[in-house]
């Protein structure tokens, strides 16, 4: 049985047929899209605009990815300075206690991953020397090398620098002065470049 539209919403209503029920619909639909002042695109207004909307972009996700890794390598290298330096202390620097000034490590690891950037294999073609500027000259305290698997591309020495009066009056009357060694502020970083001829290049930090 095919059911018209006036069985279905009471008397009154002109019969129709399915079939032309659905001609007419279709018909009212397309005479809405073609009437005076109304524009064929409106109905696709709203998603278009809520495309519009959306400002981010996949090279949004892109650059806080990027930053992100650069992040964990900063914190990793500062890690390893840290890790050095302790170890030096009852070897090579021959004291009990090492001053560093204030955040000083995450400084020098940021400079460190920073100046590794345009290199052919970044931070992982690195071979990282470290040494300690004292009154009796260079001194190496270890060495890091962020990748194994990578042939290295660049050298780059990292001098810290001793402070001449070697300690702060407060810790000389706990430990000997011979065993307070406090470092300043400034450091150096020396980057030679394994695959050209060119000078090794000075960057010198207050």
């Amino acid at each position: 049985m095919v059911y018209s539209t006036s069985l279905l919403f009471g008397h009154g209503a002109s019969v129709l047929s399915e079939e032309e029920s659905v001609i007419a619909m279709i018909g009212k639909y397309f005479s809405q899209l073609t009437s005076p002042g109304r524009s064929p695109t409106s109905a696709r207004r709203g998603s278009v605009e809520s495309s519009d909307g959306d400002h981010s972009s996949p090279s949004d996700s892109l650059d806080a990815g990027l930053e992100h890794e650069e992040r964990l390598l900063q914190r990793d290298m500062t890690r390893q300075l840290e890790l050095c330096l302790t170890e030096a202390k009852a070897s090579t620097l021959q004291c009990q206690v090492l001053m560093l000034p204030c955040h000083m490590t995450t400084k020098v690891g940021q400079d460190v991953v920073r100046f590794s950037a345009d290199e052919p294999c970044g931070l992982r073609g690195a071979s990282i020397k470290i040494f300690v500027e004292h009154k009796n000259g260079l001194k190496p305290v270890g060495s890091i090398t962020p990748d194994q698997s990578v042939t290295s591309t660049f050298e780059l020495s990292v001098i810290f620098k001793a402070d001449k009066d070697d300690g702060w009056p407060p810790l000389m009357n706990i430990f000997e002065t011979s065993k307070v060694l406090k470092l300043k502020p400034e450091y150096r970083l020396v980057k030679r470049k394994l695959y050209s001829s060119a000078s090794p290049v000075i960057h010198d930090f207050n």
